[in-house]
C-alpha cells in the first residue's frame, strides 16, 4: 500500500499532500491538547513498535503478503489523532531511509495509512464498543475495526491511482479491496492478540481517557 514516486500525477498527490497536511495539522492541534507528558515515551514506543512490525510480512495467497498496519492498534493505546501524527512519523522514516513509499507520493502515503486507517478504524471501534459493552465486544470491535481501517485505505489508495490514470477504477478498486480484505483479516488477528495482551497484562493500558474523545 506504499505507493513509490511516479505512480500517482501531479494534480492527484498535490490534493493527497493537502488534504494530508490538514488533517495532520489538526491531528498535532489535537495532540498537543490532551496528550499528557507521561504518555509521551508511550508514543514513542508505539512508533518504534509499528515501524518494526511494518517490516514482517505474513503471507496470504497465491504468493501474496502482506503487514501489520497497526493503525488501530495504536488508536487503542494513543487515541486516534496522536496515532495519526505516530503514523505519519513511522511512513516519512520509511519513504526517506527505506525508500519504502516515495517522497511525492508520501502525502497519500500519510492520508491512506496515517489518517483515513486510524480514524475510520477507531471509529469503527468505537461504535461497535459502545453497543457491545462486553469483554468480547470489545475484542469483536477491535478485529472490525482493524479489518474495516485497512480496506478503507486501500480502496483510498485504489481511488488514487484510477484518478492518476494507472489502471481503470473498475480494475484497480475490486483488485486491492479483494486482497486486502484477507490481508485485514491478518491485521484483525494481530491487533486483537496484542489488544487482549496488553489489555490482560496491564488494565486500563488501552485508552479510555479523555485522548481518546474525538
Amino acid at each position: 500500500m506504499h505507493i513509490p514516486d511516479g505512480f500517482l500525477d501531479a494534480k492527484t498527490w498535490g490534493a493527497c499532500w493537502v488534504l494530508g497536511g490538514a488533517a495532520l495539522t489538526y491531528g498535532v492541534l489535537k495532540t498537543k491538547e490532551t496528550l499528557q507528558e507521561h504518555q509521551i515515551p508511550l508514543m514513542g514506543a508505539v512508533a518504534a513498535f509499528i515501524f518494526a512490525a511494518q517490516m514482517v510480512n505474513f503471507p496470504i495467497a497465491r504468493g501474496t503478503s502482506g503487514h501489520l498496519l497497526g493503525a488501530v492498534l495504536a488508536a487503542t493505546v494513543l487515541g486516534p489523532w496522536a496515532t495519526c501524527v505516530t503514523m505519519a512519523i513511522v511512513i516519512a522514516l520509511q519513504a526517506f531511509v527505506f525508500l519504502d513509499g516515495g517522497i511525492t507520493t508520501l502525502g497519500a502515503n500519510i492520508l491512506n495509512m496515517g489518517v483515513i486507517a486510524p480514524l475510520t478504524g477507531y471509529w469503527t471501534y468505537q461504535a461497535i464498543s459502545r453497543l457491545w459493552t462486553t469483554r468480547l465486544g470489545d475484542l469483536a470491535a477491535t478485529f472490525i475495526g482493524s479489518w474495516v481501517s485497512v480496506i478503507l485505505a486501500a480502496a483510498a489508495c485504489a481511488i488514487e491511482l484510477a484518478l492518476s490514470g494507472m489502471s481503470p477504477l473498475g480494475a484497480v478498486f475490486p483488485a486491492m479491496v479483494k486482497w486486502h480484505t484477507l490481508i485485514g483479516i491478518g491485521e484483525g488477528a494481530i491487533t486483537t492478540i496484542v489488544v487482549a495482551c496488553l489489555s490482560q497484562a496491564r488494565q486500563g493500558l488501552a485508552c479510555k481517557t479523555n485522548i481518546c474523545e474525538v
